[in-house]
């Protein structure tokens, strides 16, 4: 509080009076003191820090670089000691851009910086594409139209915002129309490769009817005049505006280029268009631009990633110093020599070769065994004898695939055996949608009556919803059997509901027939419905739910009884009967079950990779162009270097669905027998499992097992 010279001094309360004292300035100098570092000296020891390679990239890396780093090369390591070296010479840290795929990795990075360099590294731009682009969108979007006070819509909001757009078009009254959650997808992703709808659709989502197509970009039309309406911005918008702004605005452009005087890139084999398109935006007549990443570990594509930007970078800064980081600090020389041996198949890469200074382990073990069931229950013994002879805890080993469905066999005999796993990012086989859609058919067979599995089937049915679902099920609770359920029309349905309803009452009603229930049969009757068709106009992914479903029905040929293959598919304690034998695990242990692009990333002692067939891994429509059957390839690179010290790749030399032998991979073919070790897999009376070197052909050895096992039938 201020008073007038000569005025009375105020009582704070206290007691006490408060004495205010002006002083008139009529001038300040302003002296800015500098972060001083004597020349050629530095807080760091970077060449102690450092090996070689990454050396080199950290203090040569002016101008344009792009930094190859292999699989478990140490590129976080890298890039981290970059930005701290900038901060050491005198950089500005608001002079640096740091871009990373996740808000958790940039934290995680500045946090490291802070520590070595025992300071705050406060003012750094440090961030995810989007977080950046929010930033920068709030302070010059108005360049472009933009008002700074967008609201910004997660994932759930933007598909509600689409639901409410698909409610305002006329659409026909068809139960294959996609719903809302595919058409985000679609534009998401025509979004981020900046392509038109149509396009994106014929590319990636070729199973839609092409009647649909001027349908979904209306309701494109209406989502984007409903978010303009909202003032309001998708995660998708923060990339295309952030684009646009550099495109449109050439004093924001420059002033950009001018403030970021350093920007660094992470993981930049996983950009998309819109990216790329930032990163070559942002540099000035002088670009800094280090971008660090891998083209044989480039495996998003459905995503929208854009390998080329990796591969392209030496093109746009003809420039450009390219670093190798090419010492492995995880995998063993024999696991590493497979890497390197199957990656080099690829025309399309930069060349570079793994090397280590691990010592020499055993060589990765290609084991054929004679079908999917034997597949399982090999991983699990040998997960066992893991544990016995190596001490591996469960945590240590991982077991990786291309498609859920390859896991089937494997959780089921897991769970026979007690050995406790974690499913990685995602559901096990019997917790995904599509799974409990048709367990949920089977369930109303066995009680007719089950709200759940009503409530289930009704709400996958176009033109019902929630309230309708209920009041569906309110009538059939009337009705004493199935019969019934499915003879008579439910009342008081708008039409289109009824509609739906009356398809699937004529489906339950077609796999109820009869006593005697074929399961198997029943299921292949549900994919080949109308189910097969709202599937693929609903997941993008369909192709995988169809494999799921089929490898379903191929494990309820087993069964003669409904009830009990319900009870074992909810794996329940019929699954649990015998004990984790000679091991003793801790509570926190579990073996690690994933598909491969989830693991990339991450790493094992010991990893498993299954299903290793032509037509599984790589995928049947991978041979149709070079650059998909490369991407396979990339993904197989990707698992294999997951592995630190033991590798197993496994196949099913025989077919249950096709009653034929299968193919190895492609990917297995194609490897010199000097980069692994052939197994043969026997079963003993005694049920233990023996390894010995194959002499053999793999299928003369299955042929004899087969007729060994024949002969023992009789």
């Amino acid at each position: 509080m201020a008073t007038q010279p000569n005025s009375p001094e105020p009582n704070n309360g206290s007691g006490f009076f408060i004495r205010s004292v002006f002083v008139k300035i009529e001038r300040m100098i302003k002296y800015q003191l500098n972060n001083f570092t004597p020349a050629g000296r530095f807080k760091i020891d970077y060449r102690s820090e450092l090996n070689e390679e990454q050396y080199r990239a950290v203090t040569q890396g002016d101008g344009p670089c792009l930094v190859l780093a292999g699989a478990g090369s140490g590129k976080t390591r890298t890039l981290v000691y970059r930005v701290a070296y900038l901060l050491e010479r005198g950089v500005k840290p608001n002079r640096i851009l740091l871009v990373t795929f996740t808000n958790k990795a940039a934290k995680e990075m500045l946090s490291r910086i802070d520590s070595l360099l025992k300071t705050a590294t406060k003012g750094l731009w440090g961030g995810t594409f989007h977080h950046i682009g929010n930033r920068l969108l709030r302070q010059y979007g108005s360049a472009i139209g933009l008002k700074p006070n967008f609201n910004i819509l997660d994932a759930e909001d933007a598909k509600a915002l689409v639901k409410a757009a698909l409610a305002s078009v006329a659409i026909p009254e068809d139960k294959y129309f996609p719903k809302a959650e595919m058409i985000y997808k679609i534009i998401s992703l025509a979004a981020n490769l900046s392509r038109p709808l149509a396009e994106v659709i014929d590319w990636r989502f070729g199973q839609i009817d092409k009647d649909y197509v001027p349908l979904i970009e209306q309701i494109a039309a209406s989502y984007q005049q409903r978010k303009n309406q909202s003032n309001a911005l998708d995660f998708d918008d923060l990339l295309s505006l952030w684009a646009r702004l550099l495109r449109e605005s050439p004093e924001v452009r420059q002033k950009l280029a001018n403030q970021f005087e350093h920007v660094l890139v992470d993981e930049y084999q996983d950009t998309n268009h819109l990216q790329g398109e930032i990163v070559a935006a942002l540099a000035g007549a002088s670009p800094n631009i280090f971008v660090v990443g891998d083209d044989s570990q480039s495996i998003y594509s459905f995503r929208g990633a854009d390998v080329n930007n990796i591969l392209d970078f030496p093109k746009i800064f003809p420039q450009a110093q390219t670093f190798k980081l090419e010492t492995n600090y995880r995998s063993t020389p024999e696991i590493l020599a497979l890497a390197n041996q199957s990656i080099s198949y690829n025309q399309n890469q930069f060349v570079k070769k793994l090397k280590t200074n691990k010592p020499a382990g055993s060589r990765p073990a290609v084991v054929p065994l004679s079908d999917n069931s034997q597949q399982a229950e090999f991983i699990c013994q040998r997960i066992l004898d893991l544990g016995r002879d190596e001490g591996l805890n469960l945590k240590e080993v991982a077991i990786l695939f291309r498609a859920h469905y390859q896991s089937l066999e494997l959780e089921l005999a897991l769970n026979k055996r007690n050995i406790p796993y974690v499913m990685r990012g995602g559901l096990r086989f019997f917790e995904q949608a599509h799974i409990k859609e048709v367990i949920a058919f089977l369930k109303i067979l066995v009680n007719c009556h089950d709200e759940l599995a009503w409530q289930r089937l009704l709400l996958f049915q176009p033109g019902i919803g929630l309230v309708g679902a209920q009041k569906i099920y309110q009538q059939l609770l009337d009705r004493p059997d199935l019969a019934a359920i499915t003879s008579s029309p439910v009342l008081g349905l708008p039409m289109r509901a009824q509609t739906s309803f009356g398809r699937l009452q004529q489906l339950v009603a077609r796999i109820s027939s009869g006593t005697n229930y074929d399961i198997a049969a029943i299921i292949k009757s549900i994919i080949e419905s109308d189910y097969r068709e709202q599937l693929k106009n609903n997941y993008d992914n369909y192709q995988d739910r169809l494999a799921d479903l089929e490898q379903l029905a191929l494990f309820a040929a087993n069964y003669d009884d409904l009830a009990k293959f319900l009870a074992d598919a909810a794996l329940g304690e019929s699954f649990k009967g015998e004990s984790l034998a000679g091991y003793q695990a801790g509570a926190d242990e579990a073996v690690v079950l994933s598909t491969i692009h989830q693991a990339k990333g991450l790493e094992w002692p010991a990893v498993f990779i299954l299903g290793l067939l032509d037509g599984q891994f790589p995928n049947a429509k991978a041979f149709e162009r070079l650059t998909d059957l490369e991407e396979e390839r990339r993904l197989f690179y990707v698992a294999v270097t997951r592995a630190q010290d033991y590798l197993y790749l496994t196949y099913p030399l025989f077919s249950l669905a096709t009653g034929n032998l299968n193919q190895p991979s492609q990917f297995i073919k194609e490897l010199p027998q000097q980069v692994y070790e052939p197994w043969q897999v026997d079963e003993a009376e005694s049920d233990e499992v023996i390894y010995v070197e194959e002499e053999e052909s793999v299928t003369d050895n299955f042929w004899r097992r087969v007729k060994a096992r024949r002969e023992n039938e009789k």
